[in-house]
């Protein structure tokens, strides 16, 4: 497997990012997050006080970016960059950012992995269409508002289970409904259901990936 390409999509908070890190230290291929660039890229906005109304404001901010590291950080995972970043990921100037971002990093992963694992919302409907294998993860809003009360707690943030549940369902219906890039499974697309233990899920993604 060269220049090998695995699409891992679903809602926020179903497990893509813990499932491409499996398949990409299994396989020794490349992983990337998508979601840290559209948080990284939020972060920055929230600190210049960007204009979100101001798509000149915007373009200008992506003109002086050469560059977003995909390096993970706690500060990333903060609710209120959760929020915005659902809000910036809805305008098509900045998808179309984020999305040459990650075929540029992509583009030089593959110079030394053979192959990457890239987990978002529309990676393999919109971003890399010609993914080998195109995963689709699913698992219950309920289920997903635990996971995300418990991994709060762990950051030591406050939580309340019933407004993480109403904000998942809230940012489910925003990236199925937006215009730009909505949140579908693509026609090739596995879907992978990762409601119950992460072991099952394995299970389900190594016979998969066995049959290549």
């Amino acid at each position: 497997m060269n220049n090998f390409i695995i699409s891992v999509d679903g809602p926020a908070g179903s497990g893509k990012e813990r499932i491409s890190k499996y398949i990409a230290k299994k396989y020794n291929f490349f992983h990337l997050d998508s979601g840290i660039l559209y948080r990284r890229f939020t972060k920055i906005i929230l600190e210049k006080k960007i204009n979100l109304k101001k798509n000149s404001e915007l373009a200008k901010l992506i003109k002086n970016i050469s560059s977003l590291s995909a390096k993970n950080h706690k500060t990333l995972r903060t609710e209120n960059i959760s929020k915005f970043s659902s809000i910036i990921a809805s305008k098509l100037i900045v998808r179309k950012f984020i999305n040459e971002q990650q075929k540029i990093i992509i583009k030089k992963a593959l110079k030394t992995y053979k192959g990457a694992v890239i987990d978002g919302r529309d990676i393999g409907s919109k971003v890399f269409k010609d993914a080998n294998i195109k995963l689709f993860i699913t698992v219950s809003a309920e289920i997903r508002a635990k996971r995300r009360h418990k991994q709060l707690l762990q950051l030591g943030e406050k939580s309340i289970y019933a407004q993480i549940l109403r904000g998942i369902k809230l940012r489910d219906y925003k990236d199925k409904n937006r215009k730009e890039s909505p949140l579908i499974m693509h026609k090739e697309a596995i879907l992978i259901d990762n409601s119950n233990s992460f072991t099952k899920t394995i299970r389900k993604i190594n016979a998969i990936l066995a049959k290549v």
